[in-house]
């Protein structure tokens, strides 16, 4: 019975360290991608039609693998093609006229440090490490002519700004020397990220016209971190969205060894990675195809092709779909569509973790600091859980006046375990003490606090937030490392009140353990840490408290 103290700290070890190689399986360092640069890439093969999906720049194929005839591209767009810029309330981003492909975007209202406003943080980019961009186009069938993201567009301007207004729309043409023309469109709105991309398809030629319209990802592998990264940043890689399966992550190791092939209605595809996404998100009534594929430079795409169209000659059709990029704000990303709020991922204790982080943000409303708003969270968490608490430091203040005795029954029984433990039993019924009491009640609990450990890694919200003086932002680790050390004395602190071990060795591996979870916790998020410090300081004077109760009797 005296190691029951010992086992209930090996498995709050245990659970940090399977939440660590967690971390290792699905989001750790993968090997840097070779420099790759779309914006240069020259086409080859340009009308090869591959057996199932869009995969290649220039590539494309329908569902009933009839072959599509894919315009080359000329030499001039190949050269020189434009750069778009675009300028909204919440968007600074590149579209390039080759394609209409979105190339790069910064986040206006989300710099890349504290450090450095003035650098905004990029979401997407052309060049690896860290290659992002979104591509989309049409796919003709029986040799009509369709632009891909290959195609080069006509643009009136070269720049656009949202200034005062509250919507901007970008055009762009494309028109076939039989008379197709192709509209595209980017429609942007203040105070939303969702963009709102069309293919507007008018028949002038003399012929039917038939295709379809294809979206997708292409994500490069991120780049090599130090120390931090490995800590902070957490899944990197794709997922999608069906209403059979639900959310799913779709990593960058499964599309290299299986290729998605799914026929879904009312779902979406996306990249995502700590704090930020990007994804595509068909219509709700339209069922798409989703795909994935791998292309050389270890780059992924994922994407989804809509069922075929034709039109008559003098006839027109417009694809609609909507694209979002931007910070993963649960909120806002519910409402655009069903489980993309998902991709803010607490795993398997998204039951718990979702109403903390609502409890957390409306303590936020009022508090109107993180830092703050955390301290009065663990507090009400506390609250909670104080009777199970009391229970539990009641049986340790009691095991802890009987040390005495227990060590007084080891030095009478010596190595006969047997007997030793059935005196020891003895002695715990004539008592009325239960030796599981101090145990059960904290094993309750842990599932809440693993919960609220996901809410503090994958909130955006804590991303650069300040509490006080030295700790200006909560989502990095403590750059004094004040919080570990105070979280470890506090940890040695509780030790002392805690019945010490009868068993020399197990005194010493108690009397490390402060000093293991000083070092584990110094590279942790500071908000998780500062959650952890308060978290101990309650206990400590809950537990003095009824210590002293205990022993004055």
């Amino acid at each position: 019975m005296d190691n029951i103290r010992l086992i209930l700290v090996f498995t709050l070890a245990f659970i940090l360290l399977m939440l660590w190689q967690a971390w290792n399986e699905d989001y750790g360092q993968k090997p840097t991608a070779q420099s790759v640069d779309v914006d240069n890439q020259v086409t080859e093969n340009a009308s090869a039609v591959p057996p199932a999906v869009v995969s290649t720049p220039g590539q494309a194929v329908p569902a009933d693998g009839a072959q599509a005839t894919v315009p080359t591209v000329g030499a001039n767009a190949e050269t020189s093609s434009g750069k778009i810029s675009v300028v909204t309330d919440l968007f600074d981003l590149i579209i390039d006229s080759r394609g209409g492909t979105i190339q790069r975007l910064l986040l206006v209202e989300y710099p890349v440090s504290l450090e450095d406003q003035q650098t905004k943080f990029t979401l997407m980019r052309p060049t690896s490490p860290d290659l992002f961009i979104a591509q989309s186009g049409l796919i003709g069938l029986d040799k009509a002519e369709a632009p891909t993201h290959e195609a080069q567009y006509q643009s009136a301007q070269e720049s656009y700004a949202m200034g005062e207004a509250d919507t901007l729309s970008v055009e762009l043409v494309w028109q076939s020397p039989r008379g197709v023309k192709v509209t595209k469109r980017f429609s942007f709105t203040r105070g939303t990220y969702l963009i709102n991309v069309e293919h507007r398809i008018e028949n002038g030629s003399d012929e039917n016209w038939a295709g379809r319209e294809y979206r997708q990802l292409m994500r490069g592998v991120p780049g090599e971190g130090g120390v931090d990264s490995q800590f902070i940043y957490t899944y990197t890689g794709g997922a999608i969205y069906t209403p059979t399966e639900k959310y799913e992550k779709i990593s960058f190791e499964e599309m290299e060894k299986n290729k998605l092939s799914l026929e879904v209605k009312g779902g979406w595809v996306g990249m995502l990675q700590h704090y930020f996404l990007g994804a595509w998100v068909p219509p709700a009534e339209e069922t798409d195809h989703f795909y994935s594929n791998v292309l050389p430079g270890q780059r992924y795409v994922l994407g989804a092709y809509t069922p075929s169209v034709s039109l008559e000659p003098g006839a027109s059709h417009t694809f609609s779909t909507r694209f979002v990029a931007g910070p993963k704000l649960q909120d806002e990303l519910e409402a655009i569509a069903p489980g993309l709020d998902l991709t803010v991922d607490y795993g398997w204790l998204t039951v718990l973790a979702k109403p903390i982080f609502w409890l957390l943000k409306s303590i936020h409303g009022v508090v109107l600091n993180w830092g703050w708003a955390i301290i009065i969270l663990t507090l009400i968490i506390k609250l909670v859980f104080f009777k199970l608490s009391e229970t539990s430091y009641k049986s340790m203040a009691n095991m802890r006046k009987m040390t005495p005795r227990i060590q007084a029954l080891k030095d009478r029984y010596g190595d006969d375990k047997q007997r030793l433990n059935q005196a020891m039993m003895e002695m715990y019924k004539k008592e009325k003490i239960n030796p599981l009491g101090g145990c059960l009640p904290i094993l309750v609990q842990i599932p809440v606090f693993i919960a609220l450990y996901w809410v503090l890694l994958e909130s955006v919200e804590l991303r650069q937030a300040p509490w006080i003086l030295w700790l200006k932002d909560l989502s990095i680790k403590d750059p004094y490392y004040v919080l570990p050390v105070i979280m470890g004395i506090s940890m040695f602190v509780q030790q002392k009140l805690n019945p010490a071990p009868p068993d020399p060795m197990q005194a010493k591996i108690m009397m490390s353990l402060p000093f293991v979870f000083t070092v584990f916790f110094a590279f942790f998020p500071s908000g998780l840490v500062l959650y952890w410090v308060t978290n101990n300081i309650l206990s400590i004077a809950q537990q003095w408290y009824i210590t002293r109760q205990i022993e004055a009797t």
